[in-house]
């Protein structure tokens, strides 16, 4: 089975292939910076360093967040036309997992907080217990601020994530990476189809619906 990877939740912006008989990832192409994603030329790249046609993927699997919401939108756009147009399994997995995943990888062990910017002054949090051989979510995703976490901060907890040094500045920056959301999707079988993909967002949408027009008005 061969795996598209995409991850577009923050500013560092990845696509990785897998092909899960070699059990490695065998093309990566990465972007960071402020613009647009150029999402379309980033397959476009890694296709081609894995030596694949775009016929050849079976599964596309999305970080769904929470993060950059220009950024998950294209990927679940990629991702709902490439299952209409080829018929591909897809995978949405949370961001917040993948980064619990590489903090693991680049050992990072204890009780560590996952934070993600989630405007206002806010942040997402979720607390994850990692080591060497396992990591669990002790706390689940929920929005908080700097002021709700000061006592965590000053016994020296461990914070990661895109931009935890812009809150936590002991914090380690850490990107949720398409290798990693390639390696969790090998052997998950939850496969969903599009119009039921949705990104991850904590937030209650509040809306005031328009009254309907008076044609004595007009």
């Amino acid at each position: 089975m061969t795996i598209l990877a995409l991850e577009f939740s923050s500013s560092q912006r990845s696509v990785a292939v897998m092909r899960t008989s070699e059990t490695r990832i065998v093309a990566e192409v990465v972007e960071t910076g402020n613009g647009g994603t150029r999402a379309i030329g980033m397959i476009e790249t890694a296709l081609r360093e894995a030596g694949l046609e775009r016929e050849q993927i079976d599964v596309v699997a999305i970080g769904l967040g929470p993060g950059s919401y220009t950024g998950i939108r294209v990927a679940l756009s990629i991702a709902q036309g490439w299952q209409l147009a080829r018929g591909v399994k897809l995978l949405g997995i949370s961001s917040v997992e993948c980064l619990a995943a590489q903090a693991q990888l680049e050992k990072i062990f204890g009780r560590v907080n996952v934070v993600i910017d989630a405007q206002r002054n806010e942040f997402y949090q979720a607390v994850y217990e990692i080591s060497q051989s396992a990591w669990k979510e002790i706390e689940p995703l929920q929005i908080t601020g700097p002021s709700e976490t000061q006592s965590r901060t000053t016994i020296g907890e461990t914070w990661i994530g895109p931009e935890a040094t812009r809150w936590f500045p002991s914090g380690r920056v850490i990107f949720p990476r398409a290798t990693m959301l390639g390696r969790l999707a090998v052997g998950r079988n939850d496969f969903i189809s599009g119009d039921k993909l949705a990104p991850i967002y904590l937030r209650v949408t509040n809306f005031v619906k328009a009254p309907p027009v008076n044609p004595a008005a007009r």
